[in-house]
């Protein structure tokens, strides 16, 4: 057995994976992603501080899940976090956000995060979950990490899913896993792609 071959076999997926832990490989996987890019800057610990502002914040919605892929010595390889349909921050939640955005990241992390959120908020189907986040470690991407972990997000997610990417390069990969593309937002330098992907059972039973 190959090198790479025994280390996928030896990981595991956990459902309840620490968030700070998530946002820090998030904060890595997402190093040259557009929106991200754009909304944080270059900087890696910009980037961390507003994964783990908004993964704090996600947390604590009712029905939000992380799932990771971890390896021998339960450190994370792959993230992803989902949530469910409807779910959205309370009001208080949203202002304890704002503010703890507006306090590690400044002004223009906040204002372009909402600017996002509003340029892509509705697009979802009806009834669907929200992929926000997957993301591999960098010096483990091509070696089948995120796809196992995608794999498992989506034969466990109930219904349909939805995401936004900024980064061309993602349709084709969504794509592969089924997803259909909704349509095209510009946002300023980026062009957000909407995508779904309807189980074949849900489109029977329309």
């Amino acid at each position: 057995m190959s090198e790479d071959l025994a280390a996928a076999a030896s990981r595991r997926i956990d459902t309840d994976p620490d968030p700070a832990a998530c946002a820090d490989l998030l904060a890595d996987a997402f190093a040259r992603e557009p929106a991200v890019s754009w909304i944080c800057g270059g900087a890696h610990s910009a980037r961390a501080r507003w994964f783990r502002t908004t993964l704090r914040t996600h947390a604590g919605l009712a029905g939000a899940r992380r799932t990771a892929l971890v390896d021998t010595d339960g450190l994370i390889v792959a993230a992803a976090v989902l949530t469910p349909p409807g779910a959205t921050p309370s009001a208080g939640a949203r202002a304890l956000w704002a503010a703890r955005t507006l306090l590690s990241g400044g002004p223009r992390a906040l204002g372009r995060t909402l600017r996002y959120l509003d340029a892509t908020e509705g697009g979802a189907p009806a009834g669907a979950w929200t992929l926000e986040f997957v993301g591999v470690r960098p010096d483990l991407t091509g070696r089948g990490a995120g796809r196992t972990l995608l794999d498992h997000v989506l034969t466990t997610t109930p219904g349909a899913v939805h995401l936004t990417t900024a980064d061309p390069a993602n349709v084709p990969l969504y794509r592969h896993f089924g997803f259909t593309t909704l349509g095209e937002i510009p946002l300023g330098p980026l062009t957000v792609t909407s995508m779904a992907r309807v189980p074949s059972q849900a489109l029977s039973d329309n």
